[in-house]
């Protein structure tokens, strides 16, 4: 019996279609908005990404940590990957997707140690709520920022 799924696997079952299909994309995209909370937002979120932080972060972080801080490292570690990534193609430091995705990493456990759940309400209203969590945690990630570029 096998324990851990292909990301071919993995992926169809996310998006409900095969990898590289022609609905991947757009069967992603739904999926992820309409969810019934943040934390199945990022359940469905690009699901190759998904895969090889699941299995090469979270999976290993949590087996001497509790669950809550494995998602909050993975959550950081995919920041800094993605200011390392922009970094690169800009050549300069950047260090903005960090916070970023932690603050959405705390919003994810958050949500779920207090059950919130959308899904009973239209997929259009639970799109908005998806994005409005997105939407905020960035704005309050660009402000905290700028304060900190005032005081120093």
């Amino acid at each position: 019996m096998q324990t851990t799924l292909s990301l071919s696997q993995y992926v169809k079952k996310r998006n409900g279609v095969p990898l590289g299909a022609n609905h991947s994309m757009r069967n992603m995209l739904s999926r992820a908005l309409g969810a019934k909370s943040f934390p199945i937002f990022w359940h469905y979120w690009n699901p190759i990404w998904g895969y090889y932080l699941s299995r090469n972060v979270m999976r290993p972080i949590s087996q001497f940590l509790p669950m809550w801080l494995a998602v909050l490292l993975t959550f950081l570690v995919s920041g800094a990957l993605h200011d390392i990534a922009v970094a690169l193609v800009k050549c300069q430091a950047i260090f903005f997707f960090t916070p970023w995705f932690g603050t959405m990493g705390v919003i994810v456990i958050a949500s779920n140690k207090y059950g919130l759940s959308y899904g009973a309400l239209p997929w259009i209203m639970r799109a908005m709520i998806n994005l409005l969590f997105i939407l905020s945690s960035f704005a309050l990630t660009e402000l905290t920022q700028d304060l900190l570029r005032l005081s120093a």
